[in-house]
């Protein structure tokens, strides 16, 4: 299965404007934002995360309510971030 997930822009890398560091309960990422090119995205922004690449800025309630149904569903949402724990984006 595989999930979407919330997590919170932290920095946007200045040397790579398509690159944010991103917060996933307490796992940070570099996490690719260009597919949202276009959308204001900021420290402090939610953004709906899957494989790598952010989908769509989402505010912090609705990021807030899909984590709580996340970490409810058990395995997969282990399994997710297992994944996103292991993977990274290359600088380059």
């Amino acid at each position: 299965m595989c999930l979407g997930i919330p997590g919170e822009i932290v920095q946007i890398l200045p040397d790579r404007p398509d690159l944010a560091k991103v917060d996933v309960s307490g796992v940070r990422r570099a996490i690719n934002i260009g597919l949202l090119d276009g959308e204001h995205l900021a420290p402090g922004d939610w953004i709906l995360i899957h494989v790598g690449f952010a989908l769509s800025k989402i505010d912090e309630e609705e990021a807030k309510a899909a984590l709580a149904f996340l970490e409810g569903i058990g395995q997969a949402y282990a399994d997710e971030m297992a994944a996103l724990r292991d993977s990274t984006i290359e600088k380059g």
